[in-house]
């Protein structure tokens, strides 16, 4: 009989003992792969809702601007330069001027960001077509997180005091003409969206613009004298840092999973070994070599990873599929404190490539596990074995 069907036959004789430590295993299997699939999850739906609605295919930004520094936003504008205004021209890009402002509403002030964008843009998922308001008002669009803070609505008044490019205050009423809805806090929370040419009018800026977002897929010119280019993966920096600190995070809990499984699996191969000393002086006596005697037992313990992973797909893939039909559902308020673009339900994403990786992982550290109490058997004398010592 071959070292594989004799290690098949001892693994599926010892019963119940086989079963329960191919079950714990599974539990970190499983659980492996489900807080994987979440932050893969996390990863996507925010990169998604971002790009669709805020940074398309990459951003240029005026020389000098910074998002993150207040300072920096009242003399970040410039005249669009030729190669983008082209680009502009074609609807492949869309233009936007930030100006500072302070929202008056109900007695309260509020300071916000006007951002002038044009009412036909199609670059971004912004409802910018409600800024298209043939009214004496300057219509305004707003995100949900600004409509709540500030308690406006649909058809709401509110003021604006703003200063434009030669420092002169001045005040304008505008009328929400829509309120969207994203999860994207960036496009929403403090941010009024309003017609770029208006917004050029109050700023006296004409045909100036902070930024300019490209379509996805578009090429772009190398290089804008004045307007260094942002692309996806400058923009979505911050995220990517983010989720990252959080898998090193829960790389605590892998390892307390994976010990407690290992421990199960170390203290079984330490007490197979103890209790098979005979049949393994037996072994040895009868002229099988102690290398395959120490083969024989490291595989016996490497395939507890394969039975644990099918008795983790029993159960797991009906409650992964679950998962991903049903997502992780969290209250509003506690997805907007993560400060990214989260929905309240987070949906787990699943590879071939995680489910491998996994998989791969477990085998090769149960092998090692396995592997370490069979080195005593190198050391092993067959008289010594068959009288019932392991020394």
């Amino acid at each position: 009989m071959n070292i594989f069907k004799l290690a098949v036959r001892n693994m599926l004789g010892a019963g119940t003992k086989t079963w329960l430590n191919a079950l714990v295993l599974s539990f970190s299997f499983v659980a492996i792969i489900w807080a994987q699939s979440l932050f893969k999850g996390l990863d996507e739906e925010a990169s998604r809702s971002l790009t669709d609605i805020e940074y398309g295919g990459g951003q240029y930004w005026v020389e000098g601007y910074d998002p993150l520094d207040p300072f920096s936003i009242q003399d970040a504008h410039r005249p669009v330069p030729a190669p983008l205004a082209e680009f502009v021209e074609a609807g492949r890009a869309a233009a936007v001027l930030v100006v500072q402002g302070t929202l008056y509403v109900d007695g309260r002030t509020q300071s916000v960001l006007l951002k002038g964008i044009d009412p036909g843009q199609i670059v971004l998922t912004l409802p910018t077509s409600a800024l298209a308001a043939a009214d004496h008002e300057i219509p305004a669009v707003i995100g949900t997180r600004m409509a709540r803070n500030a308690g406006l609505k649909k058809g709401a008044t509110l003021t604006v005091r703003w200063r434009d490019v030669r420092g002169t205050f001045d005040a304008r009423d505008f009328v929400v003409t829509e309120v969207f809805e994203t999860t994207a806090a960036s496009a929403d929370a403090g941010t009024v969206w309003i017609p770029l040419e208006d917004l050029r009018r109050m700023a006296g800026a004409p045909g100036e613009a902070t930024l300019v977002v490209m379509e996805k897929g578009a090429v772009f010119p190398p290089d804008v004298a004045g307007w260094p280019f942002k692309d996806t993966e400058f923009l979505l920096r911050d995220i990517r840092e983010f989720i990252e600190m959080k898998t090193i995070g829960m790389s605590i809990f892998y390892v307390v999973l994976m010990s407690l499984a290992m421990l199960a699996i170390f203290n079984t191969q330490v007490l197979s070994i103890w209790r098979r000393r005979r049949e393994i002086g037996t072994m040895i006596a009868l002229g099988l070599t102690r290398a395959r005697v120490i083969a024989l037992f490291t595989l016996e313990g490497s395939m507890l990873s394969f039975l644990a992973v099918l008795v983790g797909a029993v159960y797991g893939v009906p409650l992964l599929a679950w998962f991903a039909v049903s997502g992780w559902s969290f209250p509003a308020e506690q997805t907007e404190s993560f400060g990214l673009a989260l929905g309240s339900t987070l949906y787990p994403v699943y590879s071939v490539g995680l489910v491998v990786g996994t998989a791969l992982l477990v085998f090769l550290i149960t092998t090692v596990v396995s592997f370490l109490p069979t080195r005593r058997i190198a050391k092993l004398k067959p008289t010594d074995a068959i009288k019932g010592k392991l020394s």
